[in-house]
């Protein structure tokens, strides 16, 4: 099963990612993960990645899509993958497309964790407070927040229009949305 998760800060996409890549025996791949695994080794892509970074600029979408390309090579991806932090913007969504036709490889979900705004500021406020970190008052959080809508909302357009949005309620405990999850992507492995 291939997979992305949407979601603002604080929707619980990367709890969720660690139980379905358990549950579906897939790889979790988030691509700030990726870029910093490529920095560290030393790659090629990675030292183009670590010019970038070190100009201060954002890390180019080719780099990214070559990062992706080479990782869905990999044996472990042959089952699937659960992708999280990419698509960012209706480019990268269509370029996710291409790579995977490119590759031969179906692309099946988008996922949509859907959080009321509020929810989410009490969460990464409460966060934040535990972790002792100030930067994310509610007004920041509200901002960041606001920053996310207007960069995704085009991409979970994009995937509606393809028949490939599954949206669902990011409220309620860990395992109530993990379900819900499963159920809308997986039926049939539904445990009864």
């Amino acid at each position: 099963m291939r997979l992305v998760l949407l979601g603002p800060p604080g929707s619980g996409k990367g709890t969720q990612a660690t139980r379905l890549k358990e549950y579906l025996q897939v790889p979790h791949i988030s691509t700030g993960d990726l870029l910093r695994a490529e920095v560290a080794a030393g790659s090629p892509l990675g030292l183009q990645a670590k010019e970038v970074m070190a100009r201060g600029e954002l890390v180019s979408d080719a780099i990214l899509l070559g990062m992706l390309e080479d990782r869905f090579s990999r044996d472990d991806t042959r089952a699937g993958f659960i992708l999280d932090g990419y698509p960012r913007n209706l480019a990268q969504a269509d370029a996710l497309g291409k790579l995977l036709e490119k590759l031969g490889q179906k692309f099946d979900s988008a996922v949509q964790l859907e959080v009321p705004t509020e929810l989410l500021v009490e969460r990464i406020a409460g966060r934040a407070a535990a972790e002792g970190r100030a930067d994310d008052n509610p007004e920041s959080v509200r901002k960041r927040l606001q920053v996310y809508t207007d960069q995704t909302a085009p991409v979970i357009e994009y995937y509606r229009q393809h028949g490939e949005l599954t949206v669902v309620d990011g409220v309620g405990s860990l395992d109530e949305v993990f379900s819900r999850i499963v159920e809308a992507i997986a039926p049939e492995k539904v445990v009864g």
